[in-house]
């Protein structure tokens, strides 16, 4: 009895993770949250245009029950935002309710809430990741952004989170032009307080889309920061910011990929679910939490994000060499600058977004502008004062930290 020969089958190549996550998942890895607009400061380039509270914000039942909805979906980790997060009264009733229901939190603040007491109850909490924010390694370039006296806010809320026991806590930065020359002094000052440096891009979003041409980086501060990176990625985190730069050759650490609507998205304090949190404008606007469904019907239904998960033709990109790895920029950068979105990043390296920028009218035209504007300068008799924070005991809980995905969506996600 003879055997038919056997033939083997050439290899499947196996996928980029950048490729399957670009059709969407059934739920986010992350997702933004902030949970009040509501803020004592009023940096110049704040993206979401905090300040003053609104008053349909969501309420701490309805919080709660996005939260259960978030671990039904096994939704690994929230990043709640604002505005000021900690000013809402609720903020650590809805951070223990979070980690108990076993969905992670890291939560970016400017400090003004981070006492030694706070502290001690955060380093006690190995299910939360703080991110400090800082924008000048001296009080002189943080403070012109971001307000006088909040530098020394912020390296007072460093020095109590270290003095507490808190490991690889995150200090986090948006670069610009000032700041760019002090990436070493931010990563001592890091250093120094054991913390962890997240470096992220300033986009042209909510009041930040007023100093971005004042504020964004030069085209050689650009190739400054890549070299930087790529020298130091094993140490920073960025969070896929700075995708747009591997078209200098080398890809960045990280997904390198516009997740919006595909692996991330944001819930803003009302409960309106935008595809991006660089992008609060009704062109990305897919749902509201409070709609029937809530955000798994937004997440998964919605015409928008159903959009987004469709393959891209990359535009005028396709026929760049750099387009696998830069994938055209940021979507949220494009559209506040009033660039085709299916054209260059206005901060791409080859050029090419600078020529277009060239050729827009002399004042701007008609650029879009964020939805909703929540500045303290827009009504200075409705501004918010400090709001007492009350403080319970976290229960135990049994899941593992979050702090080790504090910057990689894809820490601790097992696939196949």
């Amino acid at each position: 009895m003879t055997t038919a020969p056997q033939t083997s089958r050439p290899a499947q190549p196996v996928p980029r993770l950048v490729d399957l996550f670009e059709h969407g998942l059934d739920a986010p890895i992350c997702l933004t949250w902030e949970l009040t607009y509501a803020c004592n400061l009023s940096c110049t380039h704040c993206l979401s245009s905090s300040g003053r509270r609104d008053p349909r914000e969501l309420s701490t039942a309805q919080a709660k029950a996005v939260i259960d909805e978030l671990e039904a979906m096994q939704v690994f980790y929230v990043n709640i935002g604002g505005g000021e997060p900690t000013v809402r009264p609720d903020f650590f009733e809805l951070l223990d309710y979070a980690t108990a229901h076993r969905v992670g939190v890291k939560f970016s603040t400017n400090g003004v809430r981070i006492t030694p007491e706070v502290a001690r109850r955060l380093a006690r909490n190995d299910y939360v990741d703080v991110q400090i924010s800082l924008d000048g390694a001296t009080a002189d370039v943080n403070d012109a952004v971001r307000g006088p006296g909040s530098y020394d806010t912020a390296v007072r809320a460093m020095g109590n989170l270290a003095a507490a026991g808190m490991k690889n806590f995150k200090l986090s930065v948006v670069c610009t032009r000032h700041n760019i020359p002090q990436m070493d002094a931010f990563k001592a000052i890091a250093d120094r307080y054991g913390a962890q440096l997240r470096l992220t891009r300033l986009r042209p979003s909510g009041r930040g889309a007023d100093v971005w041409d004042e504020l964004r980086p030069l085209p050689e501060q650009q190739r400054q920061l890549y070299d930087w990176l790529v020298s130091h990625g094993d140490q920073v985190l960025t969070g896929d910011s700075f995708f747009h730069l591997s078209a200098y050759g080398q890809a960045l650490p990280g997904l390198n990929l516009c997740g919006a609507g595909r692996v991330v998205c944001l819930i803003d304090p009302v409960g309106d679910v935008y595809a991006c949190p660089f992008a609060i404008h009704d062109e990305f606007l897919a749902g509201n939490v409070r709609e029937r469904g809530g955000f798994a019907h937004v997440w998964r239904e919605s015409e928008l994000f159903r959009s987004l998960r469709e393959p891209q033709t990359g535009g005028a990109c396709a026929s760049c060499t750099f387009y696998d790895t830069c994938k055209g920029g940021c979507m949220a950068a494009k559209f506040f600058t009033g660039l085709p979105l299916d054209g260059p990043d206005p901060e791409c390296v080859q050029g090419y977004g600078e020529q277009l920028l060239a050729q827009r009218p002399a004042n701007g035209g008609d650029l879009p502008r964020p939805s909703g504007d929540h500045s303290h300068r827009v009504s200075p008799a409705r501004r918010q004062g400090p709001v007492d924070l009350t403080l319970t005991r976290r229960p135990d809980v049994a899941h593992p930290p979050v702090s080790a995905c504090a910057e990689n969506p894809l820490a601790g996600v097992r696939l196949g």
